[in-house]
């Protein structure tokens, strides 16, 4: 299609004026008044006349069609699979859908129609399209993160400054302070009696945070009847998000196993999960500020735990967890200095942040101008040992050869490279199964000074739910915290 632009002629009043400024006199002051006017009429009438034009519509229809036609025809096209998720695709339009397509290329065919609808893709052969994820990129988007991040620092002093920034602004973004300052002055925590079991003990606890509202756990210990030391480390756990929680039974096992090395474990509920779904109801685990409470719970627990137990060795403190619970284990490494070590399964890497709400609901990766949790880990750990579990069946497939060597740079600024390993498992999926529990082990055995060969793991040592619960008889506290909504109000409060 042509467009003419048809320019209004220009007033005779205009032309006069512009004759009079052209002459070849001296120009004064006045006349460079003159020029300027003139000048911005004809500026203003050529915008007038190209805006005309612009307004001209293209087309007179947009070519639209649904979405899963499109897609269609992108499948039949490129010989591929396309499957929608977590959303309804008849319920979208393509405008101009035929004029997207490339027909050279897959990618951007699918770039230009997915992306102006807050939609994106992943794979091959196999397509899924979902809506646009903030915290899921591509491991290629990784790899330029990781790549930009590098370029960032070039020593361990270069470093140390951006570190300070990252750790400053992770704080920031978690805004823990009226939490923190809301917290019950004279909790009212209660402890479940002790009981003994082979070669390690168990206790439950229920520590009050905000005023009626509590975190519950078990702490495992050495048994007392062995000639333990006088100081013990401290391992916390956070229990991730698979079903079941700190009840499942691969969990359970990594307790067992790390309390008869030698060592004080505790775990604790996932916010809204457990016994936390009692007081607030599963859905608070998906609200804005989960993150904030499971981080702050994190901290509580840690800071309650060694209160209670004075023979823990405050030096010797490490945090592993899998999944979700690694994001939480190096929140926490982030808010407590202490930890000596950690050891991060199945989880934090360059390319993905987690996506629940209670990983994801505070933009802690947007730390410095911009990082990832690969960065975080090293703001908060370099150079103390870290081990990180992973695998070739979920998205940590790519540790060995992008969040790794990225990592083990920093580490070698302060020459200690060595201090970071990673196990890699390519024939495994997205669990914390006995191999990886294994490299755990084997790790805090070394880390911490402890035997890992004492981790013994047996089916019969588990334990049934209910012996693991705070409130057996699930009867609340006076004063506890009921709902949801009652918490809201409390948070609002603090705000």
């Amino acid at each position: 299609m042509i467009v003419h632009l048809h320019i209004p002629a220009v007033p005779q009043a205009v032309r006069a004026a512009a004759s009079r400024v052209r002459r070849p006199a001296r120009l004064g002051c006045e006349h460079l008044r003159g020029l300027r006017r003139v000048s911005c009429v004809l500026f203003l009438l050529l915008g007038l006349a190209v805006g005309r034009a612009a307004a001209q519509p293209v087309a007179t229809e947009r070519f639209d069609r649904p979405l899963p036609e499109v897609l269609g025809e992108v499948a039949e096209r490129f010989g591929v699979r396309i499957s929608c998720k977590r959303f309804d695709p008849d319920t979208v339009t393509v405008a101009c859908a035929a004029f997207r397509i490339r027909p050279y290329s897959l990618e951007e065919t699918l770039d230009n129609v997915l992306r102006p609808l807050s939609l994106a893709w992943t794979g091959e052969r196999k397509i899924t399209v979902q809506p646009y994820e903030y915290y899921r990129r591509k491991p290629a988007d990784g790899a330029k993160l990781l790549a930009w991040l590098s370029a960032q620092y070039d020593d361990r002093a270069s470093w140390e400054e951006r570190r300070v920034r990252l750790l400053a602004d992770l704080r920031e973004a978690l805004e823990l302070g009226p939490f923190l300052r809301g917290l019950a002055p004279q909790p009212r925590d209660r402890f479940g009696r002790e009981v003994r079991r082979d070669g390690y003990t168990t206790r439950n606890y229920a520590f009050e945070t905000l005023p009626g509202l509590y975190v519950c756990g078990t702490i495992y210990a050495p048994d007392a009847d062995r000639s333990r030391p006088a100081s013990l480390p401290l391992v916390v756990a956070p229990s991730g998000h698979w079903a079941g929680g700190r009840y499942r039974a691969d969990h359970q096992l990594l307790m067992i196993g790390l309390a008869r090395m030698g060592a004080v474990a505790v775990d604790m509920d996932i916010f809204g999960w457990g016994e936390s779904e009692r007081q607030i109801g599963i859905e608070a685990h998906t609200t804005p500020y989960a993150m904030q409470m499971q981080a702050l719970w994190s901290k509580v627990v840690t800071d309650r735990v060694i209160a209670a137990c004075p023979e823990i060795d405050t030096a010797r403190m490490a945090a592993t967890g899998g999944s979700g619970g690694a994001t939480h284990a190096l929140l926490l490494a982030a808010l407590d200095g202490r930890f000596a070590a950690l050891a991060p399964v199945v989880h934090l890497v360059s390319h993905f942040d987690g996506g629940c709400p209670c990983e994801s609901g505070r933009p802690v990766t947007l730390a410095g101008g911009g990082s990832c949790l690969p960065e975080l880990l090293a703001a908060a750990m370099a150079p103390r040992p870290v081990l990180a579990v992973s695998d070739g069946g979920d998205w940590t497939a790519t540790w060995p050869e992008l969040e790794y060597p990225f990592l083990r740079r920093i580490w070698s600024f302060y020459g200690a490279a060595d201090r970071l390993r990673n196990v890699h498992l390519p024939d495994e999926r997205h669990d914390f199964g006995p191999s990886k529990r294994r490299a755990v082990y084997d790790f805090l055995g070394e880390a911490l000074g402890l035997d890992a060969a004492r981790a013994a793991e047996r089916e019969e040592d588990l334990a049934d739910e209910t012996e693991l619960h705070a409130f057996p008889d699930g009867r609340l506290p006076q004063g506890a915290v009921r709902s949801r909504r009652e918490l809201e109000r409390m948070i609002e409060k603090l705000k």
